[in-house]
Formats: C-alpha cells, sequence, structure tokens
C-alpha cells in the first residue's frame, strides 16, 4: 500500500556538496513553492480546506499554516548560518504548532501572502549565495552540525512533498 504521507517519498539528503546545477533547481523549486501551494488549494471550500489528507494527518489548512511557520523557521536558519560561527537553531514542535488557534482561525490567505513575500526574500538570499556561503554550518540539536546544502535540499523537498500531499488528496477525493 501507497504511504500517503510521502507521496514523493521520503527526504533523502545527498551527502554531499551539491552543484550549483542542483543549487539552482533547488532554489527554483523554492521560488515556485507559494504558487504551487495557491493552485494547490485553489476553489476548495472551507468544508474541504478541513479534510485531513490521510486518516490522523493534516487538513490543507493546517498544512499551509505549517508551510508558513516552517518556512520562517528556515528563512531565519539560514540568516543565523550566514551571520554567525555555528549558530545552536532551535527545533520546534510542529504539531504543536499546527494545533494552535490560529492555525483554525486564520484565513489561508494569510499564509499565502506571507509566503509570498517570505519566498521572495529567501530567494533573493540563496541566489546570492556563494558556494562557500552553502558550506556553512548550524547545529540543529536533533540532527547534528549540518551544512546550509542539507537546508536547501530538506526545504527544497519540503514543500514540495506539502503540495503532493494536498493534490494527491485532490485526486483521490475528485476535487
Amino acid at each position: 500500500m501507497e504511504d500517503l504521507r510521502y507521496p514523493l517519498g521520503r527526504f533523502a539528503p545527498k551527502g554531499s556538496a551539491l552543484t550549483a546545477e542542483e543549487r539552482v533547481d533547488l532554489i527554483g523549486g523554492i521560488a515556485a513553492l507559494p504558487r504551487e501551494l495557491r493552485a494547490a488549494a485553489a476553489g476548495l471550500t472551507d468544508e474541504r480546506l478541513d479534510v485531513p489528507y490521510r486518516e490522523g494527518g493534516w487538513s490543507t489548512r493546517q498544512i499551509a499554516h505549517h508551510i508558513a511557520d516552517s518556512h520562517i523557521n528556515a528563512f531565519v536558519r539560514f540568516k543565523l548560518g550566514l551571520t554567525e560561527d555555528t549558530p545552536t537553531i532551535k527545533p520546534y514542535d510542529q504539531e504543536k504548532w499546527a494545533a494552535l488557534g490560529d492555525v483554525q482561525l486564520s484565513r489561508l490567505e494569510a499564509s499565502l501572502s506571507l509566503l509570498d513575500g517570505l519566498h521572495e526574500r529567501w530567494v533573493g538570499l540563496l541566489r546570492a549565495m556563494t558556494p562557500q556561503d552553502f558550506g556553512r554550518r548550524v547545529a540543529h540539536p536533533e540532527l547534528g552540525e549540518i551544512d546550509l546544502d542539507f537546508l536547501v535540499s530538506l526545504y527544497g523537498w519540503h514543500g514540495s512533498h506539502h503540495v503532493a500531499q494536498i493534490m494527491a488528496l485532490r485526486q483521490r477525493q475528485g476535487w
């Protein structure tokens, strides 16, 4: 049976430095994410926005707000990684964040608009980085020391992963 949690497969880090072409592709995916998420959620009623993409999973509403939360953290992690020597970055409990009141009470457009501006800034930062910048490291309490190449790979996958969850739900439901 297909694992509905990972329609694109689990994140698999490369294990070595990315090539310039791989970075360009990943950054292009990050740049496209706000548009792709808008398209994935387009036309869904409030009732449909609240349907979980799988049993025990998040709804499209929760996924969209989670992407905004996650990518805010990602942008800050890149800024810290570029301006400090191996800073410790703070993890957060994404399940608890997805259950907070703002997720149910905020319009989807709030996170979609936030992602538009955030990704404009973040992609600008990523495109301005040098190959050496991508080798800079951060300390993640759960993952250990990781470089910014790892993070660009992770977040390039992350947005596409969640859009694929929404699109798979729409396909299964015939929306």
